[in-house]
């Protein structure tokens, strides 16, 4: 059986299969989920820092968002934008020395996308429905990075001052980010997507 980890705040329920749950993935370079989303529900930033993502539609419509972390070369088309499929429009965010360009990517029944190895992504249901899709990884073992928990959920604690200047917030916004129940990823093992 595989163990459902549901994620009230952010609206989703992921499914993942790893191969501590399922032996056999051992050594095999893979790992596999079925996130469902509710109306409104999202997968928070985050990123993966070995494997790649694919990520499949089943149904509903999300909103597939990266952040590409590399500088893009004038007439080179990035690799992500080439395995978008089913729809007009790229999504992903230019590294620093590109201007932080945002690109998304509306995401409807069938399409699909990859998120690169270490890129920064999220996707949100912004349909009128629940939305389901499945995500197949490159790795056992993807590792996870959500970002927000990362910056205002570190034990012990980056401190306010530091993140206030580096994020350019008002002290108090960042003082009330750090009291704020961070996304829960404890029943995720390896994975949040």
């Amino acid at each position: 059986m595989v163990a459902k980890s549901r994620n009230q705040c952010a609206g989703n329920m992921c499914n993942p299969v790893f191969a501590d749950n399922l032996p056999g993935l051992n050594t095999q370079g893979i790992a596999f989920a079925r996130v469902n989303y509710a109306i409104n529900g999202l997968i928070p930033p985050h990123t993966h820092p070995r494997a790649s993502e694919f990520l499949i539609v089943q149904e509903g419509t999300l909103l597939a968002v990266g952040l590409i972390n590399f500088h893009i070369n004038v007439g080179r088309v990035p690799a992500v934008a080439l395995i978008a499929f089913n729809s007009q429009n790229p999504s992903f965010v230019t590294s620093n020395g590109d201007g932080n360009r945002l690109f998304t990517k509306t995401l409807n029944m069938g399409d699909l996308f990859v998120f690169p190895e270490g890129l920064i992504h999220f996707q949100a249901n912004v349909g009128r429905s629940p939305a389901v899709a499945f995500a197949a990884l490159s790795s056992q073992n993807t590792g996870v990075v959500t970002i927000a928990n990362t910056l205002f959920g570190s034990k012990p604690l980056i401190d306010s001052n530091v993140l206030a200047r580096a994020i350019q917030l008002d002290l108090r916004v960042i003082v009330d980010l750090h009291n704020k129940e961070q996304v829960p990823t404890k029943n995720l093992k390896n994975i949040v997507l």
